[in-house]
């Protein structure tokens, strides 16, 4: 029998429907036929490749799919399968695995928002999270079609249920509805091409996407991973060696008092041996004079541990750079930083980021630290980085709400200013203006392979997990080994992933 996927949805605004959707699995596009459902009656068939992207209009007939996948079509007119264009097999593999992705993204993402296995929400609130994730998906699939009258009525009816103060499942919809409402604001009618103009929203303030960023580093173990595992490294890197340099790129977002480093001197200072005969630390970012703030709070630092100390700054963003910008000495070890940086370099060609990887290699670093989010949130289709986004932060909008009270402002700033900015440029932004392109480790293992650097396992598992218990953080994080890899999860979710290369 070939496969055939059978879902039972709510639809929004029924709460008694019985209506079957059918994903049949042969399908290079995995087609989905709704029976009886007046919302996608005139609603087009979206057919996506590799190698084009056509929206076709097609009138949607009254047919019933047998197991065989073949319709009975009662005034005996041609089958619209039979028009389909004709595509290459690679074509039909790409789109399956992509509809795939996205119904497995889909029912993780229901498990996860309706408290899966372990009870933790009532029943009733579990039924009114499901609603409000099947009022979402059905919107941002009207947001996909460029029907604004639809989805301008589902905007309203989830601002009225989707609450910034309400539960994990409420607090992360009202998110992804902000970036639904932005990207809606901005698509062409029906049938045109493309997103009209940049993005033009109002940002957060500074101090308080600053602020939401420090209480990120306190409260969350994300970044303080990321830290712990670079930092470890490096002190194995620079072992034995008298001048050392870290080129850190971004600054970890420009965090203050630069505490990724106040630590390294520390173990440096107190490592076996004597310290170093002089640190290096290059600065990479597009500010320089709070890259130059953070710079003398550091040699401040390096003062009171008589430790031999110069910074540096690069004003440059990651696409600009040149060898010749640091200046480095061959008597000197090199160990290129990168915390939560290099994703935004990924384009939809795939030359950006092969380009600045080439130029950091050209620099002969004895270690590249790379730290990125574990989620694949750069797939070509805008469904598929939609459900895959909306099940990534709602993991971590759960954890936060294990970690801290329900009416505490420090969440409800984390949330706003900082992983709400994430979701809405996943969600509503295109183009240059998309640059939260986090992808998996397999594909970050792919693509720093292809610009010619070697895989270094990372072999401190055993102390990653005693980290995490000396901080003290909320069950349900973990960290296990992937391959050389160190991933950090929230209850086997995975969210940020760290690898060395050389």
């Amino acid at each position: 029998m070939e496969p055939v996927l059978r879902l039972r949805p709510r639809l929004y605004g029924d709460n008694k429907s019985s209506e079957v959707m059918t994903f049949d699995l042969n399908l290079p596009g995995i087609q989905i036929y709704p029976f009886s459902c007046p919302i996608y009656q005139n609603w087009p068939i979206f057919y996506e490749t590799r190698n084009h992207k056509r929206l076709k209009q097609e009138h949607l007939m009254d047919v019933s799919i047998g197991s065989n996948g073949n319709s009975d079509n009662s005034d005996g007119s041609t089958n619209s399968l039979t028009r389909l264009p004709r595509l290459q097999f690679r074509d039909h593999v790409w789109a399956y695995a992509q509809r795939y992705l996205t119904i497995v993204a889909m029912e993780e993402a229901a498990v996860a928002m309706t408290g899966g296995d372990e009870n933790e929400i009532k029943e009733e609130e579990g039924g009114e999270g499901m609603r409000l994730l099947q009022q979402l998906i059905t919107c941002a699939e009207a947001v996909a079609y460029r029907d604004k009258i639809h989805a301008s009525a589902l905007l309203s009816e989830l601002r009225a249920n989707a609450l910034a103060f309400g539960t994990s499942f409420q607090r992360v919809a009202s998110c992804f509805v902000q970036g639904l409402a932005d990207r809606l604001a901005l698509v062409q009618p029906q049938r045109a091409v493309g997103v009209v103009g940049a993005l033009a929203k109002a940002k957060a303030a500074t101090f308080e996407k600053d602020e939401a960023l420090s209480l990120v580093y306190e409260l969350c173990p994300q970044i303080q991973f990321g830290h712990f595992v670079a930092n470890a490294s490096i002190l194995e890197a620079f072992e034995g060696e008298s001048f050392v340099h870290v080129v850190d790129l971004g600054m970890t977002l420009g965090l203050p008092r630069g505490h990724q480093w106040c630590h390294l001197m520390q173990s440096l200072v107190h490592r076996a041996g004597h310290p170093p005969k002089r640190l290096r630390i290059t600065g990479v970012g597009t500010c320089s004079e709070r890259l130059q703030a953070i710079g003398d709070d550091l040699e401040h630092y390096a003062k009171s541990l008589k430790l031999n100390f110069e910074f540096s700054v690069v004003e440059s963003n990651l696409e600009n750079l040149k060898p010749e910008d640091f200046n480095t000495s061959g008597d000197e070890a090199l160990v290129i930083n990168s915390i939560l940086q290099l994703h935004c370099v990924v384009k939809e060609s795939r030359g950006a980021l092969n380009s600045v990887l080439q130029k950091l290699r050209e620099l002969s670093p004895k270690l590249l630290i790379l730290v990125e989010q574990d989620s694949s949130h750069n797939g070509p289709f805008f469904l598929g980085r939609f459900m895959e986004a909306l099940h990534y932060y709602s993991a971590i909008f759960d954890s936060l709400d294990a970690m801290l009270p329900k009416y505490d402002t420090r969440r409800a700033k984390m949330e706003q200013f900082y992983f709400a900015e994430e979701i809405k440029n996943i969600v509503s932004c295109e183009g240059p203006d998309r640059i939260e392109r986090h992808e998996r480790v397999d594909q970050w293992r792919r693509r720093m392979s292809r610009a010619g650097f070697q895989p270094a396992p990372i072999k401190m598992i055993t102390q990653a997990k005693q980290w995490l218990e000396k901080i003290k953080v909320c069950e349900g994080n973990t960290i296990v080994e992937d391959k050389g890899c160190l991933v950090l999860g929230w209850k086997s979710k995975p969210i940020i992933a760290a690898s060395c290369w050389k």
